[in-house]
């Protein structure tokens, strides 16, 4: 007799005090397709979340805060990395070099896209630190200037 194992699914509660956002941040996010969604779930249905939503959830935080990005340019992070995940199932599932190809050319321009956010976010911090450097200059200055009067 064997027995499966079913996966502990977790309440939102559970998750947002795990990826460190409220339950209104999860539903948000869920409003915005970036997670799992209410179809998933019977009408009238509490909300429960796998595993995997739970990785999910925390690779979103971890992005958002790690690149400061808007919700838009998260969406489209995200969205080339489902892109790839499917990208990547095919990959998986072919030894052909032709599909391999056609692969290869459909990965490149979500990988494009996602790195033009990164460096995007990267120039406006780079800009950022630039515009603090010249304050901390500007303020050593001064006080230069009051400490020889």
């Amino acid at each position: 007799m064997s027995t499966v194992l079913a996966e502990r699914r977790l309440r939102i509660g559970e998750l947002a005090e795990r990826a460190g956002v409220t339950p209104r941040t999860i539903r948000y996010y869920e409003e915005l397709g970036l997670l799992g969604s209410e179809s998933d779930r019977q009408k009238g249905g509490h909300r429960s979340y796998s595993e995997a939503d739970a990785a999910r959830l925390e690779e979103i935080v971890r992005l958002r805060d790690l690149l400061g990005l808007t919700l838009d340019e998260l969406a489209q992070l995200i969205a080339a990395e489902d892109a790839r995940a499917v990208l990547r199932t095919r990959w998986n599932g072919t030894e052909a070099d032709s599909e391999r190809l056609r692969i290869v050319e459909e990965a490149i321009p979500h990988v494009t896209r996602q790195l033009e956010l990164v460096r995007a976010r990267r120039r406006n911090l780079d800009e950022f630190a630039a515009e603090l450097e010249e304050r901390l200059a500007s303020l050593k200055s001064r006080r230069r200037t009051l400490n020889r009067k």
